[in-house]
């Protein structure tokens, strides 16, 4: 069984990123950019799959642990870590990652369900890219966080600028929410 995915056309852009030695793609047509870490801002109330968040010209933006969601043990963010800047469906995310590698190119059908090849895979990943290195697993940032989390993050968000309105109207300041700006 073949699955598209999110793709469309005769070939279908992936950006590479690995953890621990895995490689996952993700649609480039997702992706804004990939940087280097940059300091992350806890989220009291977020679901535990996100780090916390950034802000990215001046925008609050949460970055997600994807090594948790994917069942790997969290690490302490490293220099070496890159951020992957992405547009989902309902918002802007920032995914932490291992490395970044580059783009991969593949014709759709070539792509295989996840299901096929690895059952009882999580549903954020939805098909299988064969490499000459290895499988490919295609992440879908819409199937990240569930609805539940995806509330809790909403709610999350929503009193972290509360918060940080409290700040800025006491303080006459900016707000409380800012980290390092990755651009």
């Amino acid at each position: 069984m073949t699955d598209p995915g999110p793709a469309s056309g005769p070939a279908a852009f992936l950006l590479r990123f690995d953890l621990d030695g895995q490689a996952y793609g993700l649609p480039l047509a997702m992706v804004e950019r990939a940087v280097r870490a940059v300091a992350v801002t806890p989220l009291p109330g977020a679901p535990g799959l996100v780090r916390g968040v950034i802000n990215l010209q001046g925008q609050v933006v949460p970055v997600m642990d994807v090594r948790r969601r994917f069942g790997l043990d969290s690490r302490p963010l490293s220099l070496a870590d890159h951020m992957i800047v992405a547009r989902g469906l309902r918002r802007i995310v920032v995914l932490l990652v291992d490395s970044v590698v580059g783009t991969v190119a593949g014709a759709p059908v070539d792509w295989v369900s996840a299901q096929g090849v690895i059952p009882g895979t999580d549903d954020a990943i939805v098909g299988v890219v064969r490499l000459s290195d290895g499988l490919l697993l295609i992440h879908d940032l819409d199937r990240f966080l569930s609805a539940a989390e995806e509330e809790q993050l909403a709610q999350a968000l929503a009193e972290g600028h509360l918060r940080a309105g409290a700040l800025t109207e006491r303080d006459g300041g900016e707000g409380g929410m800012d980290a390092t700006d990755p651009a």
